[in-house]
């Protein structure tokens, strides 16, 4: 009983104390024309504390906000850049499927250019150290019907004949290699000559040397070669090159040229092989 007198006489202290307080407020709001000490020391210190404690806030605040935009950046930038070289990468596939494309389909055109004969397809899988392709490997042999003397062809012609064949792989001597003679014709004027490898031209270009080429020959620089029908080892008619260069050689009677072979040996990836034999190799060829 004693505790809830005492409860009720607090409570009844503190609503007359509000009250006083309310009142003097009212009757002081608008009289008064002077500030007090207090309230000076309160504006003198508090506020500029408060200014500072905000604008503290307000920079914290930025540089939270912009740490979180560079980390935001960091990974759209990583992003990006797993985006570019994913694009890089498929770039080089495309062009990689695309030069495979093109060389696939000279191929295709090589094959329709002689469908009178029978040919496989084969890749090339080694060579002789060098920058040109003047003695290589393929990956097929004896167990595809391989033989020697066989004819190779590629890009837009004659590349050379199989010099050796195992089960599963055939050496290939292209027309470069000085060990190589070609009885040859221009398309134009049917005249003979023999394209020659020549291995001191091949250091610097794969270009062929022709020689035996008669004086009254009319074979003329651009003139379009072929091999012609007294090969003992090429077929008639298969495009071997360009001439690029004519030679007189009045003491001897005839003329020399150099030709530009239509085989890019220096860039040879697979090859076509006449799957026949037409006779063997003779002392002349």
């Amino acid at each position: 009983m004693k505790n809830r007198r005492s409860s009720l006489t607090l409570k009844h202290g503190l609503i007359s104390l509000t009250v006083l307080c309310f009142v003097l407020m009212v009757f002081t709001w608008e009289t008064r024309d002077s500030v007090s000490p207090i309230e000076k020391t309160f504006s003198y210190v508090i506020i500029p504390v408060n200014n500072g404690v905000n604008s503290f806030g307000d920079w914290l605040v930025d540089r939270i906000q912009f740490m979180k935009n560079i980390n935001e950046f960091e990974t759209l930038n990583e992003n990006l850049q797993q985006e570019v070289e994913q694009l890089r990468y498929d770039n080089i596939i495309l062009e990689q499927s695309r030069v495979e494309l093109d060389r696939l389909r000279s191929l295709y055109d090589l094959d329709q250019m002689y469908a009178d004969f029978p040919k496989t397809g084969a890749q090339i899988i080694g060579k002789d150290p060098g920058n040109w392709y003047d003695i290589f490997v393929i990956n097929k042999g004896e167990n595809d019907g391989l033989a020697v003397n066989m004819v190779v062809l590629a890009g837009e012609g004659l590349v050379g004949h199989i010099t050796e064949v195992g089960p599963n792989y055939a050496k290939v001597q292209s027309i470069i290699n000085d060990s190589n003679h070609v009885s040859a014709k221009s398309i134009r004027t049917s005249d003979l000559c023999i394209v020659n490898g020549d291995l001191t031209m091949v250091v610097s270009q794969a270009y062929c040397f022709v020689d035996k080429i008669s004086d009254q020959a009319n074979i003329i620089v651009g003139d379009d070669i072929i091999t012609s029908h007294l090969s003992d080892i090429y077929p008639e008619g298969i495009l071997i090159g360009t001439i690029t260069e004519i030679t007189d050689n009045d003491h001897k009677m005839t003329k020399t040229a150099v030709l530009k072979p239509v085989v890019d040996f220096m860039h040879l990836e697979e090859v076509l092989v006449i799957k026949q034999v037409f006779q063997l190799e003779s002392e002349g060829d």
